[in-house]
């Protein structure tokens, strides 16, 4: 009896000592106590590319002899890159939302949350056949063979950010000028099938591509680079409408910066012409091992006659797939041509939003990796070319990038 009354006595004590551990009124230097917990994040769909450093720059003569991508030396920080294209059943699902978000409005289905704010609730059950919901439709003499049809001009989507370039500046901000805003359409511009192709019979894919769901795995086109960056921003709303509460430290969603589209397309193979390693676009079998063109006038050689699904071919060393061909992609980075003299060796990236107002050439972003209808040097994993922010074509569609949170995910 004695020995159970010592016992109880030492469990008592152990008990007191346990719960008085990092009690913050200890006087102890503790930190903060019930922070989050945080094991990192593993997103659907995307691929962790480790950091490391590259070698930028062109691996093979430069075609147009500029002299613009002097070779450089440059550290990246780990990051998280989707393993394919942007999808149009992926994009598809943005579209949807935005469509549903306009719905729930003019249905006036709101809920006030805890700061006072109104936000649409998602429980309501939609019906597109209500009378009230008329607006969102082509009418009178829009409609066409009698079809209910979306009026997809109304289909926006309106978003914000932070100047972080601003922000730090050494003048006193007002935080108000520090947030950017801006508006943009999202729904693809399918007329590029007819518009990037003069006498040239392509009227089905217009009709088709982005809504058949024989194209459902194919990569979204007709995307300019203000609606991919307005897609990102929605990736992130949406994850954090449903996995803020459990993961609430995740990074932005957002478009690769350049150099972070080489690193990852070079698959940890420093200073190799294409994703796979090798110099040439065909293997030691004559197979072609991307999606281009092949010869002139010749597109189908490589199977694919206009775009291919966004997991064709072989993967890279990282596991991304058509990072050379199929669709050229949009990147964060405003173009400049002797860029790789000015940026930072650390995470190099150059950064401009150009205005309505601003000079055409202010508005040029960095396209990477060619498409199913250039010839093999755009596929190159070190080739820069450029289009206009506001441009929407046929060959260029993008891929989410994600930054990771540590040092590495060996971390965790």
């Amino acid at each position: 009896m004695k020995n159970f009354g010592l016992y109880f006595v030492a469990l008592l004590g152990l008990t007191i000592m346990l719960s008085s551990c990092g009690r913050e009124e200890s006087g102890d230097l503790v930190g903060v106590m019930e922070r989050p917990s945080w094991t990192g994040i593993n997103p659907y769909g995307m691929v962790y590319v480790p950091s490391g450093t590259l070698h930028i720059g062109q691996s093979d003569q430069e075609t147009f002899s500029t002299y613009s991508q002097k070779p450089k030396a440059i550290s990246i920080q780990g990051f998280f890159m989707d393993d394919t294209e942007i999808t149009n059943n992926e994009y598809r699902q943005f579209v949807q939302w935005v469509q549903d978000s306009l719905a729930h409005a003019e249905m006036g289905d709101f809920i006030t949350d805890d700061y006072g704010n109104d936000r649409i609730d998602w429980e309501y059950e939609l019906d597109y056949t209500d009378e009230t919901l008329d607006g969102l439709f082509y009418q009178g003499d829009m409609v066409l063979n009698g079809k209910r049809e979306i009026d997809t001009r109304q289909l926006n989507y309106e978003y914000q950010w932070v100047d972080w370039k601003k922000a730090s500046s050494r003048e006193e901000q007002v935080r108000a000028n520090l947030i950017e805003k801006d508006e943009a359409n999202v729904y693809p511009d399918t007329l590029v099938w007819i518009r990037d192709f003069s006498y040239s019979y392509n009227e089905p894919m217009t009709r088709n591509y982005f809504w058949h769901p024989a194209f459902d795995d194919y990569p979204v086109v007709g995307v300019n680079w203000k609606q991919a960056k307005a897609f990102c921003h929605w990736r992130t709303k949406y994850w954090n409408m449903y996995k803020g509460a459990e993961q609430p430290n995740s990074e932005e969603f957002r478009l690769p910066t350049e150099t972070e589209w080489e690193y990852a397309a070079r698959g940890g193979r420093d200073m190799a012409p294409y994703p796979w390693g090798g110099y040439y676009m065909r293997n030691t079998k004559g197979c072609l091992l991307g999606n281009f063109k092949p010869g002139r006038g010749n597109y189908p050689e490589d199977g694919g006659f206009y775009t291919v699904k966004a997991d064709a071919y072989f993967a890279n060393d990282y596991g991304l797939y058509n990072m050379a061909g199929n669709v050229s992609e949009w990147t964060e980075t405003a173009y400049h041509p002797n860029a790789y003299a000015h940026v930072h060796d650390l995470n190099p990236d150059l950064k401009y939003d150009a205005a309505e107002d601003d000079p055409e050439a202010f508005k040029r972003k960095v396209i990477r990796g060619g498409s199913w209808k250039d010839i093999a040097y755009y596929c190159q994993t070190g080739t820069r070319h450029w289009e206009y922010q506001d441009t929407t074509k046929s060959y260029i569609g993008f891929r989410c990038a994600l930054t990771f949170l540590g040092r590495s995910i060996n971390d965790f």
